[in-house]
Formats: structure tokens, sequence, C-alpha cells
């Protein structure tokens, strides 16, 4: 057959069933030009992102949720109250990430552990634990990957022991939370 264009509006296969292949081994197949659909398990959603507009005075000694008052984005309207709460039929494994960023008030700390509880107790969450010196803008983060079931409630924390009462830097770069669901895994 000569090349050409092939202008269609369905193709399916002659069996009505079964696996429709474009192109062959080394070639590229370019869809550069046209729309692309795919279907809900191929997409990394459930999705969001919060952020703290406000600040946040966080005891020391003490393991506290972190207020997060605005969504970045919020795909399957699954996050609130400062949690994430995986969607029915959306279990997976999650990305997820959490950063913290300590305000002007802050004197030097040896723990600044930022938290990602699974649940109520943490178990099989992710913690990373950082030394931070008295400065504005110090803080750290902690991302990995999490296997949640649906119905599963996830949590962004933070622990210190600076020894008082010590603010959050607010702000859309400051303290952050965020996931998708992997796809292929």
């Amino acid at each position: 057959m000569a090349d050409g264009t092939l202008k269609v509006g369905t193709i399916t296969t002659s069996s009505g069933s079964g696996t429709i292949t474009l192109g062959q081994s080394g070639e590229t197949v370019d869809m550069a030009n046209g729309t692309i659909t795919l279907n809900s398990s191929m997409k990394n959603t459930p999705a969001f992102a919060a952020f703290q507009s406000s600040g946040q005075n966080i005891d020391s000694g003490t393991t506290t949720i972190v207020t997060l008052d605005t969504e970045i984005f919020d795909t399957d309207s699954a996050f609130a109250s400062n949690k994430f709460t995986v969607p029915s039929g959306e279990g997976g494994k999650y990305y997820v990430s959490a950063a913290i960023r300590a305000d002007a008030s802050w004197a030097a700390t040896g723990q600044f552990n930022v938290m990602v509880f699974v649940g109520s107790t943490g178990d099989n969450g992710l913690f990373a634990s950082y030394n931070i010196a008295a400065s504005n803008g110090n803080g750290g983060a902690v991302s990995g990957i999490l296997d949640l079931p649906a119905g599963e409630e996830i949590t962004m924390r933070l622990y210190h022991n600076e020894g008082g009462t010590e603010g959050l830097q607010a702000g859309r770069y400051c303290t952050v939370f965020s996931g998708y669901k992997l796809i292929g895994i």
C-alpha cells in the first residue's frame, strides 16, 4: 500500500473484541496533532495539592497536624479538613510529598520531624528528621510511595523540640502537601 492518509471515524477489530495494534516494532506512532482520551485507569488521579495560606503555631514536644486551608487542586474532592481520604475504588500506590518551612520565630532545633501519617498512628507512613538553624526559611520535606487502600486517610504532621511554641511560614511554596495515584503499578 502506498503512503497516504487514512481517515476513519471508528476502528474496531474484525471480531469485535481483542487488541488493535498501531505501528510495529521499531516504529513511532505520532499523536502530537490530536487529542488523546485516556480511560480512568490510565490517569494519575485521584490527585491533590493543598497549602497553608495563614500561619500556624506548633507546640514543642507534640506531634501536630499541619493546617492546610487552601487547595491548589483536588481532582476527586477527596481532600478536606487537613486530610486526604482515598476514594472508594481508588486504592493503590500513591506518590505523596509534604514540605514545611519554619517562620522567623524559630531558634535552632535538633528535631524538626516532617511526617505523613497513614491513619491516626502513622504506621507505614513517611518520616524525615532535620536539624534546623535559627532563621527564617529553614524546614524540611518528605516524599515517597505509600500503598493506600480505599477509605484510608493521610495527614501531614510536624514534631519539634525547639522548646517553645513556634510558627510555620505560610504560602503556596512554603508549607504544602500533595499526592497522586500511580498508574501501571
